[in-house]
């Protein structure tokens, strides 16, 4: 009897190991697209949901009317299932959360803090998933208790605002002890191996955002995408901060001259407050100030030198610009790779069974 007629071959495997990510979020691949403020917009955003991934859009600070569009937006590209992530610290929470019911979206990420629990009611009431960020065990219960349908846990190597603890800890951690719903793993995720790391390990599923800032959909500047194809993980390094009475909260970000300046800043504001020049809060204020608008400055006008580089450390892993379909493509290719070296599965190359990720890259070349 053949290899695949006794036990299948990878993508059946890798399908059985994600079927509970898969199920949650309506997708053909459990690997949701990370929400990054400027680059997660209805373009790349139903790229990576055509791909048959879960596309995020990212809301961040925009208005309720800038959100109902950008919904529209992404639902005039793609059928296909997609959330929204909304930053828990945002005036109008409630407000953005209606039109995400008002507009039909399934699934509501709800980031950047402990999301109140009024919100969560309100989105569940409505018929939405609602999904949150995770940075410790303790805190992965207690949203579970608060009535959360999927967590995600993420680790220091991702980009942009970061915790202390390395995914790799955080999974040992989370993963044993939560089995009442779905868990996805994030950063530093770049290659489909690590994807059956976190499989095996419990995870229902992935979540990646650096590795597609420079997919073609991507309305990330040329130079932001230069930036990262020329980058090395170790050039994505968390903000530094000066002095403990002045907390910095820490990004992971590539190194450039406005990182340079921000020390060089910091320092000023500590000498003035030194001599009595400026109150804490103010000087506290002048440094939280330092980054406002930096991250659109990069993104969209692509000024690399002074603007954020907001970037995980899987950076490296980023070559070169390439359709979100054959991203998903690739990763799912090393992922089932992976799986027929560990245990001898055979490959399956027909483009069915591949599904319309690895036919569209196919098709592409």
């Amino acid at each position: 009897m053949s290899t695949t007629t006794t036990i299948g071959t990878a993508r059946d495997k890798l399908d059985a190991l994600w079927t509970r990510g898969r199920d949650f979020l309506g997708t053909e691949l459990a690997v949701m697209g990370g929400a990054m403020t400027w680059v997660s917009d209805a373009g790349l955003v139903a790229a990576i949901s055509n791909g048959g991934g879960f596309g995020v859009l990212a809301c961040g600070a925009m208005t309720p009317e800038m959100l109902a569009q950008e919904i529209d937006a992404t639902r005039a590209l793609t059928a296909k299932p997609f959330g929204v992530n909304l930053i828990t610290m945002h005036p109008q929470l409630d407000t953005l959360a209606a039109v995400c019911l008002d507009h039909g979206v399934h699934h509501v990420v709800l980031a950047g803090g402990l999301p109140p629990a009024p919100v969560i009611k309100q989105l569940k009431d409505g018929g939405a998933k609602v999904v949150c960020f995770a940075p410790a065990l303790v805190l992965a219960k207690k949203l579970v208790r608060m009535g959360v349908d999927a967590l995600v846990i993420e680790g220091m190597e991702a980009g942009g605002h970061i915790g202390p603890v390395a995914t790799s800890v955080l999974a040992q951690e989370i993963l044993p002890e939560i089995r009442d719903v779905p868990v996805f793993v994030a950063g530093g995720i770049g290659r489909g191996e690590a994807i059956v790391a976190y499989l095996e390990l419990g995870a229902a599923g992935v979540q990646l955002g650096t590795r597609f800032v420079c997919a073609t959909e991507s309305r990330a500047h040329p130079n932001f995408k230069r930036a990262f194809i020329r980058a090395s993980a170790r050039d994505a390094m968390p903000s530094a901060q000066l002095d403990s009475r002045f907390p910095v909260i820490p990004v992971r970000a590539l190194q450039n001259e406005g990182t340079r300046r921000f020390m060089d800043f910091q320092r000023e504001v500590v000498e003035r407050f030194n001599r009595g020049e400026v109150e804490q809060k103010d000087a506290q204020l002048e440094i939280e100030h330092f980054w406002a608008g930096a991250l659109r400055r990069a993104v969209i006008d692509g000024d690399v030198e002074n603007g954020s580089l907001m970037a995980g450390q899987s950076v490296g892993m980023v070559t070169r610009e390439q359709p979100t379909a054959e991203i998903l493509a690739e990763l799912v290719a090393q992922a089932e790779d992976a799986l027929a070296g560990r245990y001898g599965h055979a490959k399956d190359t027909g483009a069915k069974k591949a599904g319309p990720a690895l036919a569209l890259a196919g098709a592409a070349g």
